[in-house]
């Protein structure tokens, strides 16, 4: 008799634990149960269609520092997959992977689909078996196989349980997992963008600002990286982030908070007061408004002129010394109030999910309930954006495949 594995949840994690069980032990029957009639959504929709599929981070002390939540947990993990498994088991299956400048990796075809065709390519090979608008109710461990209690289907068995189900924005979507006796960190949303409703900012919408330093004003938050401005506030890889080390802060806040932006990073207030100095020798006789020395997007630099109360006519050495004082501030410092978050497209992660010290991270196998397993955004695990928790997907997925094939 073949011992069974039902994997639930068929998104990344779901999928990378069951062909590879099914791979690794060819007298295991692997079931994936899938709540929804789509499968792999999130692979689909993943980086604007491209799939962000890893991070290009080989030195394991450096990819931890990018998750916010499980980074000691992953530290242990990622010696058993790591970044470079994941681009050689994808290269080994015939999906080439390209490296773009700020490390994000995606196939060279620039599709979702070249990765979801290679995943189910494995499934149909290893003989996977998919199970649609399997919503699983209740898990029953018994003395030796677990009951499956899916709506709408017959009961079902297996001797292992892997669970891939993936983030749940509220605790009480958890309950079908906390009755098997374990313990939720609270779910709360992680990678959103910072709404400043009725700030004259956002009439710059579509502008970006290659690099710039953020914080959360009263906290020890702060990130560098690009900026973008929308029409309801500021995103981008910067605030993105912030947004990631901050989910729990900023929760407990209710997303009210004062952002804190240096749009010239090179500079705090004291130095950028001694080069002013040097900028108004070195170019006088020109209007502020038409030189701008920090190459700033014109229209945020006209905009900061406007909030400084400088006018686009005066000239840099009729600056008066207030203004100049203004400027700086509003260079170095910017302070924009923060009324609310937005979610980021497809990005939207939660952190939050099970206990990782209920975990046991060399195997992925619950210290609580022998023979079920964990893997993906169910643990309370989350990393920022940039491929940082597909990588994670891939690890947990594959440490839990490879513990359930060697049983």
């Amino acid at each position: 008799m073949k011992k069974r594995l039902i994997v639930i949840g068929g998104g990344a994690a779901g999928f990378f634990c069951a062909v590879n069980a099914a791979r690794l032990n060819a007298d295991l029957e692997v079931i994936i149960l899938e709540k929804t009639n789509k499968i792999l959504s999130k692979v689909k929709v993943s980086g604007g269609g491209r799939c962000n599929v890893t991070h290009a981070c080989y030195d394991l002390a450096e990819m931890v520092k990018g998750y916010p939540r499980g980074s000691r947990f992953l530290n242990k993990a990622f010696r058993q997959f790591f970044t470079t498994d994941t681009i050689r088991w994808f290269e080994e299956r015939g999906v080439a992977l390209k490296t773009e400048e700020d490390g994000r990796m995606f196939p060279l075809t620039d599709s979702s689909q070249t990765i979801i065709n290679c995943l189910i390519t494995e499934v149909n090979r290893y003989g996977v078996q998919i199970m649609m608008n399997a919503d699983v109710k209740q898990i029953i461990p018994g003395v030796d196989k677990f009951s499956v209690l899916v709506s709408g289907s017959p009961l079902l068995t297996a001797d292992y349980i892997c669970v891939a189900s993936g983030g749940y924005p509220r605790k009480p979507m958890f309950e079908w997992l906390s009755t098997l006796g374990h313990s939720v960190e609270e779910p709360v949303p992680s990678l959103f963008t910072l709404n400043m409703p009725g700030n004259s900012i956002v009439a710059l919408m579509g502008i970006s600002v290659e690099h710039v330093v953020a914080r959360i004003a009263g906290t020890s938050l702060q990130q560098a990286g690009p900026l973008l401005i929308t029409h309801w506030g500021m995103s981008g890889p910067v605030i993105l982030k912030l947004s990631a080390w901050g989910a729990r802060e900023l929760a407990t806040a209710r997303y009210e908070c004062v952002v804190i932006i240096n749009w010239v990073p090179l500079f705090n207030e004291n130095s950028l007061r001694e080069e002013m100095q040097q900028i108004r020798f070195r170019i006088a006789g020109q209007k502020l408004a038409n030189k701008n020395p920090f190459h700033l997007p014109q229209r945020l630099w006209e905009y900061l002129l406007e909030e400084s109360g400088i006018s686009t006519d005066l000239r840099w050495a009729d600056l008066p010394g207030k203004e100049q004082n203004m400027l700086i501030k509003n260079l170095c410092v910017k302070e924009f109030t923060v009324k609310g978050k937005t979610t980021f497209k497809e990005e939207f992660v939660t952190s939050g999910g099970i206990n990782l010290g209920e975990v046991d991270n060399n195997t992925l196998m619950s210290k609580v309930v022998p023979g079920l397993f964990f893997a993906g955004e169910v643990l309370n695990v989350d990393g920022i954006t940039g491929g940082y928790n597909f990588q994670h997907a891939w690890t947990s997925g594959y440490i839990a495949a490879k513990s359930i094939a060697g049983l």
